[in-house]
């Protein structure tokens, strides 16, 4: 005889507007008669349901749907129309990094590892301009050296390089069909003294992503978590945000720098020629022009407005082009951070974290995955 679960249906159907799952899909025609209350499932049926809309099993049992919150200061602004409930793919993809976090700093304290002197050093009343020195200093990153190569690259090879785990990814995991977005968030800080998460959506332009990862930077500097989607316009943005933007900005393009650079022609030649030289969006080259009182407000208005569309459309052409192929091991390790990883094999490999354990973190099941990535990383 086969048991039925009894399961509310009002639990059910919030499942599927959770996971934004197509109830009328032919793979699951079961599903949405559930959420109307004609049949019940087997538990068998149940645990498929809850694998596909990525729920926890234990929540359908609830009498009425859990309220779910992102667990660090949510900072978005989503063009001025409010948060929305956090979609399960941005829940997962923190809660991920801040298992990799927890794991890490265990890691770190372990190894007589002392914390960041950078962790919290300033607070959001410290001159942008002072911060965004310290992190230039501390970095390395100069104009110059981020015209060598691959920009972005070098940047989170620095950032790693001061101790803070940077993750880059538009999956959760390595599930390539839970795909991230841009309109629900650009990326997130992990505050820690010898731990910090730097996160950043991969679903973005390569621009855009070199500036979160300096924007996420500045909150670790200011000892903050937070989930950020970078506006600059939006009257409703968070102080906090308005200042780590222009620490950011002033990392990547300093005042001094641009005030020698630019032409006082701005026009497409010229802006371009910015873009080029401190590799950023013309957004940000013409946000910097009119902080540092070098292009009127007109001026700037004008401008940004074609740039904003003529932005986006460049923007979305570089993501559609890219490939969904590439290298494994490069894209892989990208998501989970190469510090990270590093950390995970050699500790495995000192007999400190067992293989099972070591499998997990890095998500993956092969040994032979584990070997190559620890040649990659020159640490086999």
């Amino acid at each position: 005889m086969v048991t039925h679960v009894p399961v509310r249906p009002e639990m059910i159907g919030w499942a599927l507007e959770r996971s934004r799952m197509d109830p009328e899909s032919a793979k699951y025609p079961q599903f949405r008669r559930w959420a109307d209350g004609d049949g019940a499932p087997t538990f068998r049926q149940l645990e498929t349901f809850a694998r596909a809309a990525h729920v926890p099993l234990g929540y359908l049992f609830l009498p009425r749907p859990p309220r779910e919150e992102v667990p660090i200061p949510d900072l978005r602004t989503i063009r001025d129309a409010g948060v929305r409930k956090p979609s399960p793919e941005l829940l997962d993809t923190i809660h991920l990094a801040q298992r990799r976090q927890d794991w890490f700093r265990d890691h770190a304290r372990d190894r007589g590892q002392q914390e960041l002197p950078f962790v919290g050093s300033v607070n959001r009343d410290t001159d942008p301009l002072a911060v965004a020195a310290d992190i230039r200093s501390r970095l390395g990153f100069t104009v110059e050296a981020r015209r060598r190569g691959d920009a972005l690259r070098t940047a989170i090879d620095l950032v790693e390089g001061l101790g803070v785990l940077v993750m880059v990814s538009g999956i959760v995991g390595s599930n390539t069909h839970r795909k991230l977005t841009i309109d629900e968030f650009r990326g997130f800080a992990l505050t820690d003294p010898r731990a910090p998460v730097v996160f950043v959506n991969g679903v973005d332009a390569k621009t855009a992503q070199l500036f979160t990862l300096m924007h996420e930077l500045a909150h670790i500097w200011a000892g903050q978590s937070a989930l950020s989607d970078i506006e600059f316009d939006s009257p409703a943005v968070h102080a906090e945000e308005r200042w780590a933007n222009a620490v950011a900005a002033e990392v990547l393009v300093p005042r001094a720098d641009l005030e020698r650079a630019y032409s006082g022609d701005a026009k497409d030649p010229s802006i371009e020629l910015l873009t080029k030289r401190y590799r950023v969006s013309a957004l940000v080259v013409l946000h910097r022009l009119f902080d540092t009182g070098l292009l009127p407000w007109d001026e700037f208005r004008r401008r940004y407005v074609t740039e904003e569309i003529r932005g986006r459309e460049l923007a979305d052409l570089e993501v559609a082009s890219r490939s969904d192929g590439g290298n494994y091991y490069n894209t892989h390790l990208r998501h989970i951070g190469h510090a990270f990883a590093r950390g995970v094999i050699v500790d495995t490999m000192e007999g400190r974290t067992l293989y099972r354990d070591a499998f997990r973190l890095l998500d993956t099941r092969k040994h032979a995955t584990f070997t190559e990535m620890a040649e990659r990383l020159g640490v086999a």
